[in-house]
């Protein structure tokens, strides 16, 4: 079945994050390169990425330190010069030839009102799990992901860069996937073979619109 929406993940597929880790090791008082190596050891081993914050504060609680963070004026953020530069030309790209656009990722409260800021001219929706009350890889998630899509899950493109939170659980939910290789996880995961299992691998969102044109033209008999 054709595709005829696109919905993307966030994090090193909308956003590099770079600066939003490097700004949890300042808080910590670690340096970065070393808050790096470990973050990437923890999802190497499989883990919960907030399994590296444990490593350096035992009984660490991320929900209560971001509020700490923000009463302390150093709250999470992140703004157009984070947005990875081929986002804007893909975007525009695939709005050109007529595909439904939608943001749907595991973000807070602040982090939805910031995508607002940034994308609300762009795409049709911009959902979060915070707004939803369930994150991913829940299989509710990307009901509502598909529920909140004017088309079946299978006319679904589903972006992102973690094949846990990404595209094993929106291939369940019936939906196409499309695997970027970038960041932390599409790094460390790109030579597992389940990647195979994507249907389509991409190093760039610009790869997006000949992809999926390629992939929803009809077959010649």
């Amino acid at each position: 079945m054709a595709v005829r929406a696109v919905v993307f993940d966030v994090g090193e597929c909308l956003v590099d994050e770079t600066r939003e880790y490097g700004s949890w090791a300042d808080w910590l008082g670690v340096p970065r390169h070393t808050f790096a190596a470990q973050f990437g050891a923890t999802i190497a081993r499989g883990l919960d990425y907030r399994e590296t914050f444990q490593v350096f504060r035992p009984g660490f609680d991320l929900a209560v330190e971001r509020e700490k963070r923000a009463a302390a004026g150093q709250p999470e953020t992140y703004g157009e010069d984070d947005v990875y530069p081929d986002v804007r030309p893909a975007l525009a790209a695939l709005r050109e030839a007529g595909l439904w656009l939608g943001i749907a990722g595991n973000q807070t409260v602040r982090s939805g009102r910031i995508l607002r800021e940034l994308f609300a001219a762009d795409v049709d929706l911009i959902g979060t799990s915070d707004d939803w009350g369930v994150s991913k890889p829940d299989p509710e998630f990307f009901r509502r992901v598909a529920g909140a899509t004017p088309f079946e899950a299978a006319e679904i493109l589903y972006v992102g860069d973690r094949l846990d939170n990404d595209v094993e659980p929106a291939m369940a939910a019936g939906m196409h996937t499309a695997l970027i290789r970038r960041g932390p996880w599409g790094t460390i995961q790109q030579h597992d073979p389940a990647t195979e299992r994507a249907t389509m691998r991409i190093d760039s969102l610009l790869e997006l619109e000949r992809s999926i044109s390629q992939f929803s033209a009809p077959s010649i008999r």
